[in-house]
Order: C-alpha cells, then structure tokens, then sequence
C-alpha cells in the first residue's frame, strides 16, 4: 500500500481547515500532541457524561477528568491517583476511600469528599441518568457517606470485593467520574450541558467542533504544585477524527497525527515504509497490543427462531474461527478458546473451562449444526433452510466505526450464507449502535464485546450475563449487562452460581471449579458466541515525542481512548 500524494495533499488542507485557528494561539506543533478519534463528535457544547454520546473520550476524561485510581496492566496494581487508598470491612460490604490531599479543580476550588458524595447521589437518585457507569454505582451502592473532608465511606447493597477497581480504577475503558459540586449543585443531571467543564486534570477545554477537539495545559494544575507528579510536556492536546484508516494512515505519515486508532496489519507496514518513526506496541508482527475486550457474536434471545438454544448452538457451529482470524483479521490475533481474554491472570480459569470440556473449536462444524438445525424441522430447500414457508435468515448489526468490525461480520455473513441462512450484515453509525441497538435490544443479532471485563479475575465478565438484568426489548439494559436478555432455567442455575463467585474474596481456590460449573449452562444456553481475541494495531508517532507505551516500556497499555490515559501524556517526552 502506498498512500497517494493526492489524497496526502487533500488530508494536509483538510486538517489545516479544522485545527488552523487552533494553532493560531502561539502553540507550535512541536509543542502539540494528536491523537486519533474514530467518530464524530456528536454534540461538542454537551459535557454531562452522564447521558448517552460522545461526551468523555475525545479528550475530557484523557486530559480533564481524572480518575480516583488507574489498574496497571502490567502489575495487576491499582496506581493512586485522585484517591490514595481503599480498604473494605465486612467481607467487602463497606469500603473507605482516602483522597488525596491538595486537589484542586481547574476554578481553584477544592476537590474533597463533598464532591465525591455529591455525584455519587446524583447517580442513586436521579432515574434519569443512563450512563453505564452510573447505573453501576445505583445498582450496587446502598449508601455513602462524608466522614471527613478527604474521606469518604461506601456501603452496599452487597459485599463486593472488586468495588474499587469496577467503579473507580479505569478496568475496563473509563470509571465512575466525579463532578465539581460547586458546579452541578441544583442542575438537572439528566439535561444539563455543563459547558463550559472543569476538571482536576493538567488540561482545561479550549474548544471544539464535530470533528475535532483542543486542550490547553493549565499550568497551575494541583499536581505538580501538590509534587504529585510534574506537568506534562505538551502544552495542548487535540483529539481530531481522522475519517477511517486511509486518512488516519495519512496524516500519520505526514506526521500530522502522533497517535492512531486501529489500523491492518498491511496498512500499518505501508506508514512505516513511509515514515520510520512510526512504532507500535511490538516492533515485529503482528505488531499490536491484546485488547481486554474479546470479540463475540451476540444473540437476542427472545427473538423466534434464535429464542431456541439449538439454533444458537448451531450458529456457533458455524463459525470459523480460524477463517476469522487469518482472512478478517490478517493473522494479528488468535481464535478464542473461551469467553475470556486471554491474559496471563485468567488462565486458572481459561484452563478449568477447557478441562471441562467447553473449549471452542477454532474450525467450523456444519455437520453438527444442520444437524440441529434440521432436528428442529427446518429443510434445506436450495441454498437455505426454510420451514412453514419461512426461509432461515437473520440481520447482523454491526457498528460501522471501524473496518475490524464490519470485515468480521462481512466475513461472518458468508460463513452463515454458505451453511443455508440467508444472513445479512447491517451496518449503523456508532451512536445508533451502542445508544439504541444494543441497549434496547433491537436487533437478532450483533458483533460486539460485552463479555468485556475480566482481566484478572472471571467474574467481571461473567456477571454481565446474570438474570437479574433482563429487562423487556425495548427497555434499556442495565449498564448494557444481559443485552442478549438471556434467561429461563439455565441462565438462573449460571446466576446463582456466578453470584457465589462474586461473593468470594479475590484468589479463592475454588474459583475455578466454579467457572467450569457456571460455564456448563453457559454453553447449554450460548445467549453469545465467543468469536477472537481482539488486538489492537496502534501507529504510535516519535517525530515530535517519545515515551509511547510499548511492550518494553510497559508503564501500561496503550489504549488511548480510555481513562488512563493522563500516564500517557505524562509519559510523554519531546523527540530530540
């Protein structure tokens, strides 16, 4: 691949066109660090992270909006940050957060405790509020309280021995986020815009459009007055929507952008034909970073015929996981053995489910799932099965974000195709898709990666899938848990035993056993099919600045997006 000079030409004015004003106020690029955005913006007056839509990850809870801690991946510790310690009593049931001394909001106000009691009452009173991790917090806090002005008391509902990490240390993407008090006292929570934003982090708003958003270094920002942790080194961040991997791997090249989204393996070899400071997590192929959040078919379960666990088993039959993973993916991953990722921490588990024998097959079996199919009347008539004058077909959303996805459910459809249903791929823009679709339950079936959680333990992936969060299509998922609404005898069965699991302290011995026995009903009802590991392909820039995660400088992973990524910019240094 080699990227065309015309169209170079073209993304040079295009992004001179957005970010020109921006550059206008004495902020040279060298002092100026891009990263990536994969859509649009879709309302850049709107701050409140509360309701749905882009409002945190184009640069508010990277730069603005500080985390309590940060989950180090490559420790398994939680890093303090905003807070600096947890401890729990009662097995787990109350939990006492110690803040650090010395915050401050980008006003001058203080940060203290009445901030963190203020939002968190937001999130358990207002019905209003939908945001996953608010909906969280509702559901598994029962009270909280002030008992100083740096400390704050939790009681729950239950014990809850992964409390902290779950709402407040950046597992999975972002966390609970704490709102100025001063501010957000007597809004409403559910529509106000709170624009302009403040937050404790190093970089306050500067503007933003659709397609773009700036940051500028406050440089009276409490850490390093406090002697926390020094400022960072660039004094503006721009979060600007490259437009899909040909521009992305453009502007990359041009040295235009300093961090991508997800490119193929092909196109990120074209950049650094191109432009060798380009790197990524590892200099040799495959080159990317294991992302947490394995990728798997979802199945509404309350939708004729795919309500039958048979013709579910059967899809999974169906998939070729192999064909996914070296003609989809490019060979950059591995199929999955199981619903969780694969890393080092989960293999107890991993191995308790392969020895029980529910390992995925990484080929497909049609044989078994005609077999299935047919037991349950359906006759191949042609190239598809059809019963009582119906034919076998399904629609497959999928989110149009990125070619990743819509490669694998392209492949995927062929897959199904060619085993007699007539399958069909339904793309949609990402709002669409995670603000309607998934959460409300419309759609037979869809690509996506709710399993997402477990990176050291199984049960923040497994108790996505409880009973307990079934609510009727139409209605809203709980902090998108069960979106397949699985349920009946077997979901009920895996709910009481993966609510034991979620009882038990962390590193319990018999854990393991336990997975392999919720797993069983897992794989007897399948409400998902656990398709690949996911990977992520970063092109990472060192023209203007150095000290990018990679696989060895391992301060964390290199996710971008996600609310961990202040160690990002403060690790980063300028190039020569």
């Amino acid at each position: 691949m080699r990227i065309s000079k015309p169209l170079l030409a073209a993304s040079v004015l295009a992004f001179a066109a957005v970010s020109g004003a921006a550059f206008a106020q004495d902020v040279s690029r060298e002092e100026t660090v891009i990263f990536d955005l994969d859509r649009t913006i879709q309302d850049p007056e709107n701050f409140n992270w509360m309701t749905p839509g882009t409002k945190r990850m184009h640069g508010a809870h990277q730069t603005m909006w500080e985390p309590l801690f940060i989950l180090n991946y490559g420790t398994g510790e939680l890093d303090p940050w905003l807070a600096t310690e947890a401890t729990s009593e009662e097995d787990g049931k109350v939990w006492t957060v110690k803040l650090r001394e010395g915050v401050e909001w980008s006003d001058g106000e203080a940060f203290n405790a009445d901030d963190v009691l203020f939002t968190t009452n937001l999130a358990l009173t207002n019905d209003e509020i939908s945001s996953r991790e608010a909906s969280t917090i509702k559901a598994q806090v029962a009270s909280v309280e002030k008992v100083d002005d740096l400390t704050v008391k939790f009681t729950l509902n239950n014990p809850n021995p992964r409390f902290i990490v779950e709402n407040f240390g950046v597992r999975i993407f972002g966390s609970f986020l704490i709102m100025p008090e001063h501010v957000w006292n007597g809004e409403n929570a559910a529509t106000f815009t709170f624009n302009p934003p403040i937050g404790t982090g190093p970089y306050t708003f500067t503007s933003a459009t659709s397609n773009r958003a700036i940051w500028d270094r406050n440089d009276d920002w409490w850490g390093a007055k406090t002697g926390f942790m020094d400022l960072p080194e660039p004094k503006r961040v721009i979060f600007l929507e490259s437009g899909g991997e040909e521009s992305r791997a453009q502007l990359m090249v041009s040295n235009q952008l300093d961090a991508s989204q997800n490119v193929s393996i092909g196109t990120f070899e074209a950049i650094k034909a191109q432009n060798p400071n380009v790197i990524a997590w590892y200099d040799d192929y495959p080159y990317a970073a294991a992302d947490p959040c394995a990728r798997q078919l979802e199945i509404n379960t309350t939708v004729a015929p795919w309500d039958n666990a048979n013709m579910r088993k059967a899809v999974a039959h169906i998939i070729d996981r192999n064909q996914i993973v070296n003609v989809a993916l490019e060979g950059a991953t591995t199929a999955s053995r199981t619903m969780f990722a694969e890393y080092g921490s989960m293999a107890p588990f991993i191995d308790a489910v392969v020895e029980a024998g529910f390992e995925l097959p990484a080929k497909a079996d049609v044989d078994a799932a005609a077999a299935l199919i047919e037991g349950e009347g359906w006759v191949k008539d042609g190239d598809y099965y059809t019963k009582d004058g119906e034919t076998l077909s399904v629609n497959i959303h999928v989110n149009s974000a990125s070619i990743e996805y819509t490669k694998t459910i392209d492949l995927i459809v062929e897959q199904m195709q060619r085993a007699g249903i007539d399958a069909k791929s339904v793309p949609v823009e990402n709002g669409v898709f995670w603000g309607e679709v998934l959460p409300f339950g419309a759609y037979e079936m869809s690509y996506s990666w709710l399993s997402c959680g477990s990176v050291n333990e199984p049960w923040a992936s497994m108790g996505r899938y409880t009973a307990k969060d079934v609510v009727p299509v139409g209605e809203r998922s709980p902090g998108f848990n069960n979106t397949s609404r699985w349920d009946g005898p077997e979901a009920e069965a895996y709910s009481a035993i993966v609510d034991d699991i979620g009882n038990r302290a962390l590193g319990d011995p018999e854990i393991p056993g336990l997975v392999a026995e919720a797993y069983k009903h897992l794989d007897a009802g399948t409400p998902f099919v656990p398709l690949v590991q996911s990977a992520k392909l970063l092109p990472m820039n060192t023209t203007y600045w150095t000290g990018w995660p990679t696989s060895e400088n391992y301060y964390n992973h290199p996710f971008f997006w996600w609310n961990h990524t202040h160690q990002i910019i403060h690790n980063l240094e300028p190039a020569g």
